[in-house]
C-alpha cells in the first residue's frame, strides 16, 4: 500500500488501516479523548505504555488531541466556514 492509499484508508477508518499496534493504540486513545473524554481509563494509558510510549509522549498525544478538539469546537461554535479548497475534488491540505 502506498502512502496516499494509507492516508485515504486512515481518513475512512483508521481501525482498518495497516498500522502498527502502537499507532492503533495511539489513535484509539485519541478517539476516546476526542469523543468521550470522561470515559478515558487507566487501561488506555497502560496500553500506550506497553506499546512504547513514554509518559511524556502520552502527555503530548493528549495535549495535541485536546488542542485540536478545542480548536474545532471554537470555530464550529463561531460558525467559521471552511475555505473553498475543501470542496474541490482532488485538493487537500494534507
Amino acid at each position: 500500500m502506498n502512502d496516499e492509499a494509507l492516508v485515504d484508508q486512515i481518513k475512512v477508518d483508521y481501525r482498518e488501516a495497516n498500522l502498527s499496534e502502537a499507532n492503533h493504540a495511539m489513535l484509539d486513545y485519541v478517539r476516546v479523548v476526542t469523543l468521550h473524554p470522561a470515559q478515558t481509563k487507566e487501561t488506555d494509558i497502560i496500553r500506550l505504555r506497553k506499546n512504547g510510549f513514554s509518559d511524556k509522549a502520552v502527555l503530548e498525544i493528549n495535549m495535541i488531541a485536546c488542542f485540536f478538539a478545542w480548536c474545532n469546537r471554537l470555530v464550529d461554535g463561531l460558525g467559521v466556514e471552511l475555505e473553498n479548497f475543501w470542496e474541490i475534488e482532488g485538493v487537500s491540505n494534507v
